[in-house]
């Protein structure tokens, strides 16, 4: 798949100049920030001072968040808005020397949790509910959360982000739940809170006189979506909302992106893995990522129209099945959507389509697929 050691290797046409992007340079514009240390890409915001947010006041909280000192600065326009209207502040803001207290497992320095009274994940989706509306509707963070951005629809934020995905049952009181909220999606990057999607390949494998071929059916994005509108993608990927299960999003996205029926799924999906990768955004904005990986691999003996991707819900304008050649030459100019990209690039490494003989970088690129977003420096 690769055959330039250049960082990207540059051709030259009569009429403009291509830049063509190798495997680790995909992996580069998808995980483009670390915490407290050099990023892999250097960025004119990794000298801002990124502020833990913790879930609450206690010694021992969990860290759930990162804040930018732009976002910090609102928090404290936000307390001082609530002791004017006479209201409980939100947000417990440690963040000079005076009022530093010990985090287990940390050195002393400045924090934010939710204050004591913002105590179930009832009061604090409540109270993030109000906040992110009313910062929609007054167009601050206009172009993380404004009225153009806003998503109408929940992600779940957790204890452990790298735990089990859990949710409240109203029918079992006393639950210990790794869940401790829910927050408008698009709000998500304010806070640096991890985020979860689902991303499949369905394809078909065929091996003639011991040479194998590879087919992978691809889609282009509607020229009308709010992010990456035009690209190519995976067969079906999208987000996980709160309360729903990984598996059963991949489902629900099949049907919705792709028109593969519920039952084709559940008998033909394989969970095949995970990548993860720290992006942080052109505008400064932190997305730390984790895409749960299935696969569809088509048998050769099951006719493969059920297989067959169409357009249902105007996310996707087509679908084309292509060969391993023209995939990789369309990741190498730049045509799919970063993240889409990265999990071709895994699908390739898991095949033996990429190999440490063929790839340079084959370690880097494999371990930079699966980050964990320098959570220890949080």
């Amino acid at each position: 798949m690769e055959k330039s050691s250049s960082k990207r290797n540059q051709r030259t046409s009569p009429n403009r100049t291509r830049l063509e992007y190798r495997s680790i340079d995909i992996v580069n514009v998808c995980d483009n920030t670390r915490v407290h240390r050099p990023s892999p890409v250097p960025s004119v915001y990794d000298a801002e001072l990124l502020v833990p947010l913790y879930l609450s006041e206690s010694s021992d909280s969990p860290v759930i968040g990162l804040l930018r000192p732009v976002v910090l600065d609102q928090l404290v326009l936000e307390n001082q808005r609530s002791r004017e209207l006479g209201l409980q502040e939100l947000w417990a803001l440690n963040v000079v020397e005076a009022t530093y207290i010990p985090r287990k497992n940390k050195s002393i320095g400045p924090s934010v949790s939710f204050h004591s009274w913002v105590d179930t994940h009832i009061k604090r989706t409540a109270a993030m509910k109000e906040l992110c509306e009313r910062w929609r509707d007054t167009l601050v963070f206009e172009d993380v959360c404004g009225p153009k951005k806003w998503r109408a629809e929940l992600y779940p934020i957790y204890t452990d982000p790298l735990g089990i995905h859990d949710y409240p049952n109203d029918a079992i009181t006393n639950q210990a739940l790794n869940f401790v909220f829910e927050i408008e999606r698009s709000a998500c990057a304010l806070f640096g809170f991890i985020t979860y999607g689902v991303h499949m390949s369905i394809y078909e494998e065929v091996e003639v006189d011991d040479k194998k071929s590879l087919k992978v059916w691809v889609p282009t994005r509607a020229r009308t979506k709010q992010t990456f509108p035009g690209l190519l993608d995976n067969t079906v990927a999208g987000g996980i909302p709160s309360g729903m299960s990984i598996f059963e999003s991949m489902v629900k996205e099949c049907m919705e992106e792709a028109s593969i029926p519920d039952h084709v799924v559940r008998k033909y999906a394989r969970t095949v893995g995970a990548i993860s990768y720290f992006y942080r955004t052109p505008k400064g904005w932190l997305q730390p990522e984790v895409e749960y990986v299935y696969d569809i691999r088509m048998p050769h003996d099951v006719d493969s129209k059920i297989f067959e991707p169409r357009p249902l819900d105007g996310e996707v304008e087509s679908f084309e099945l292509l060969t391993c050649t023209q995939v990789v030459q369309k990741i190498r100019a730049g045509l799919f959507k970063p993240n889409c990209a990265l999990v071709l690039i895994d699908l390739f490494i898991r095949l033996g389509y990429i190999t440490p003989e063929t790839e340079p970088d084959y370690m880097k690129i494999i371990t930079r697929l699966h980050g964990t977003f320098d959570l220890e420096r949080w």
